[in-house]
């Protein structure tokens, strides 16, 4: 088989190919009752859904909506965990809500492997994908990452105010995933966008957001062939080179964990940061005894992960049933909130505070299940390294305009916009 018979310049990926259904309601509008008609998508969700989610897991903790074609949300930890860890009832075949629905033959392998992949095939991607996340693979990527991050804040130059999302956050997993990808790290802003119109885009007409779709995947297919031409160490060269049962990865397979590596590792660390930055700020007695006890950092970033979870997850029901006493149909959307989980009280102690010293931190920033994060151990490094470098080069800092901070909507919840002043 030629390169061009295996991956053709203009293949068509599997999410291109999906049928999206009908578009039979708007998405976004005015919530008349979050337990009745959730949307996440919100601009009161996206500046603080904490007390609708505590006000849900009170009366109402499995709350559903219309939208989305029907949708459920879960906000207790036990509920959250039972259908993560479920795979028999749940499948992952789509992880971002909206009204696009995959066809269930693209089952078990999904748009996005492993993240979109039910069992059994889900075992075999991931164990693909572990040699690169490990520690020590990870270790590696650290004196480069710390670097990076001492440059990003020379650059601030003497200003008085920077924007910590902006200039900060955001350049240090862009930077990181293209390095590991092989990636042109002048790239940077078309991560950014390829980020934005995933996560946030599921309200666009189809045709605008397939436009934008098509638009990430030929990069990706453009920077296949590049290392097609041009092989080298990093993970592309390696997907395109790793087998699954004795044959090579089809394409839509390598094309859609590139996809999954490039959104997932951005958006999220970017988020982690972001928000860290924001309490710290806010929150001088924490900052202080941060910058004084280096060593509690660890524990701290802990805290700064179960505290403000950005990630929360979709699955679809498979077959219509009763679930925890409600009525669940098929293709439902459950909507996994583990930020909601995170807050739970009868999972945390003083689950509404953060505790920069809390020891016994059980959390589910990572997810739950066979999809807990693959690169858990490289965001963990991302965060204390870019926690570390900033109190120690900006030990005093606070809210420029605490009016002026902007979190972004959808699954993936983190400051956009930061305003800090440091100096």
């Amino acid at each position: 088989m030629t390169v061009d018979e295996r991956f053709p310049r203009d293949f068509q990926d599997a999410s291109e190919d999906e049928p999206l259904g009908t578009r039979s309601e708007i998405i976004t509008g005015p919530v008349s009752d979050w337990a009745t008609d959730f949307s996440h998508m919100e601009p009161e969700w996206a500046a603080d859904p904490y007390p609708i989610q505590d006000d849900l897991r009170q009366r109402c903790p499995i709350a559903h909506t219309d939208r989305f074609g029907g949708a459920w949300l879960p906000t207790r930890y036990d509920d959250v965990s039972a259908i993560a860890y479920d795979t028999e009832k749940f499948s992952s075949r789509s992880i971002i809500m909206s009204n696009y629905r995959p066809p269930r033959d693209i089952a078990p392998i999904g748009g996005s492997p492993p993240i979109s992949s039910d069992p059994p095939f889900h075992h075999d991607a991931r164990k693909l994908l572990l040699p690169a996340f490990t520690k020590t693979a990870v270790g590696r990527q650290e004196p480069a990452t710390r670097a990076f991050c001492h440059a990003l804040i020379d650059a601030f130059d003497g200003q008085d105010v920077v924007d910590a999302a902006r200039d900060y956050a955001q350049h240090i997993p862009m930077r990181v995933i293209a390095d590991m990808l092989g990636f042109p790290p002048e790239d940077g802003p078309q991560f950014r966008r390829f980020v934005e119109n995933t996560l946030e885009g599921v309200n666009l007409p189809p045709e605008e957001r397939m436009e934008r779709m098509r638009a990430l995947f030929g990069y990706l297919l453009a920077q296949v062939h590049d290392h097609l031409d041009d092989p080298r160490e990093d993970l592309t060269s390696y997907l395109i080179d790793a087998e699954l049962y004795g044959h090579k990865l089809q394409p839509e397979h390598v094309v859609g964990s590139m996809a999954l590596l490039l959104i997932a590792g951005i958006d999220t660390t970017w988020s982690a940061i972001g928000a860290s930055l924001w309490h710290l700020a806010r929150t001088p007695s924490d900052r202080e005894r941060l910058v004084a006890e280096p060593g509690l950092l660890p524990t701290a970033m802990e805290e700064f992960l179960r505290a403000y979870a950005p990630v929360t997850m979709a699955r679809l029901v498979k077959d219509d049933m009763t679930w925890h006493g409600v009525d669940m149909r098929a293709d439902d959307w459950i909507l996994l909130s583990f930020p909601a989980a995170n807050r739970d009280g009868a999972q945390f102690d003083r689950a509404d505070e953060v505790v920069i010293d809390r020891e016994v931190n059980r959390h589910a920033a990572f997810g739950l299940g066979i999809h807990r994060c693959v690169g858990s151990h490289l965001a963990r490094m991302e965060l204390r390294v870019a926690l570390e470098v900033w109190l120690e080069r900006i030990g005093e800092f606070s809210l420029a305009d605490p009016a002026a901070v902007t979190w972004s909507t959808g699954q993936i919840r983190g400051p956009r916009e930061l305003p800090l002043r440091v100096r």
